[in-house]
């Protein structure tokens, strides 16, 4: 997908709402609604109709791809994991949390036949990766991803970090040999593979296949685990969020995109295999690897909310990061989430397929 030059106004011939002259969209490789909406061009389209055109932060310069971790950019809406939007946030950048999904993504403990480790009481004393410090918390989500997995892992056995002996690794996706240098190998396996640690965690569908082509085994199945408070993790749940500027001065924009967004999630609802086929692309893996992170029905639950349930969660994520130091400061999830452009969203939507009663008269 490239990034348009083209200025929409001159297309359209739609005037842009004063202080914005483009949108910016960033997502990570996972399944959204927001992406499948990108996919299908309704985002781009949305927004021409504003006069503005759509800039994807994935084909944009160095300088301007950056800010899918600080989210300083008027006109960016992000969709992606929660360590890069938390950190983001408790740095002080001026964004709000308008929606938050949940997709189960094939979060799990992998380790090698030979190692005798079968379920989460295995690990104790075990040698376990945990991908080193990067540059910024927000760029060192490798490193959190780990130590939650393995924390979530490893309480199901009544057991903690403190039972376990960690191992730094490479926090680089390094590539594959043999494979396109643009995919990396998930940081731990290729320890894993020499026999360097005893388990890794892993999340997703690449890090699902490339467990696979080294014969690792699932330890622990974190998907399995019936509390989801033990799968709590970066895409777990997943953010949506926006520069503030733009919700207080373009609501209508922000808007806009939760509308495309949801339409997105109910035409996914019914499209299981082409929604299989837009993952395989986003996360740059073949179908094996998708059926392996993605449970049967994933697609049917791409609609972001901002239900209790969710936020509570989410600020379960904010203190473990807090509290292993990936935060500058505390977030309150409850005060950063904005409930009314998602309200608006679903009005919008409301009134243009009402909803019929049962048994209508007349």
């Amino acid at each position: 997908m490239t990034t348009s030059v083209t200025d929409a106004s001159a297309v359209t011939g739609v005037t842009p709402p004063p202080g914005v002259d483009r949108i910016w969209y960033t997502r990570c490789p996972v399944p959204t609604a927001s992406g499948v909406a990108l996919n299908l061009g309704w985002l781009t389209s949305a927004f021409n109709s504003h006069g503005l055109t759509v800039g994807v932060l994935q084909d944009a310069p160095p300088e301007i791809a950056a800010h899918h971790f600080d989210h300083r950019l008027r006109g960016l809406f992000r969709e992606g994991g929660n360590v890069p939007a938390l950190a983001a946030k408790s740095e002080g950048a001026p964004t709000r949390l308008i929606g938050l999904t949940w997709i189960d993504e094939g979060q799990a403990i992998l380790t090698r036949p030979d190692t005798g480790i079968t379920g989460p009481a295995d690990l104790a004393g075990r040698r376990v990766a945990v991908p080193g410090h990067a540059a910024t918390p927000g760029r060192s989500f490798p490193r959190a991803m780990a130590l939650h997995g393995l924390t979530g892992a490893l309480a199901l056995a009544g057991l903690t970090l403190d039972d376990v002996r960690q191992v730094e690794v490479s926090a680089v996706f390094e590539p594959t040999v043999g494979a396109d240098a643009r995919v990396g190998n998930w940081p731990g396996l290729s320890a894993l593979a020499a026999g360097e640690v005893d388990a890794v965690y892993v999340k997703g569908a690449r890090a699902a296949e490339e467990g696979a082509a080294i014969g690792a085994v699932v330890a622990v199945d974190l998907d399995a685990a019936p509390d989801r408070r033990s799968r709590v993790n970066n895409g777990t749940p997943r953010p949506i969020t926006v520069h503030e500027q733009t919700l207080a001065e373009n609501p209508e924009l922000v808007t806009a995109f939760l509308v495309q967004t949801l339409r997105a999630a109910d035409w996914a609802a019914t499209r299981p295999d082409e929604v299989r086929a837009v993952l395989a692309a986003e996360t740059r893996s073949g179908a094996a690897g998708v059926d392996r992170a993605y449970a049967d029905g994933f697609h049917t639950g791409l609609a972001p909310d901002l239900s209790a349930e969710r936020l509570d969660l989410l600020d379960r994520q904010q203190r473990f990061l807090h509290d292993h130091g990936f935060l500058a400061a505390p977030v309150d999830v409850h005060a950063w989430a904005a409930h009314e452009p998602l309200a608006e969203a679903q009005r919008v939507l409301a009134r243009e397929h009402p909803v019929l009663p049962e048994n209508p008269t007349g």
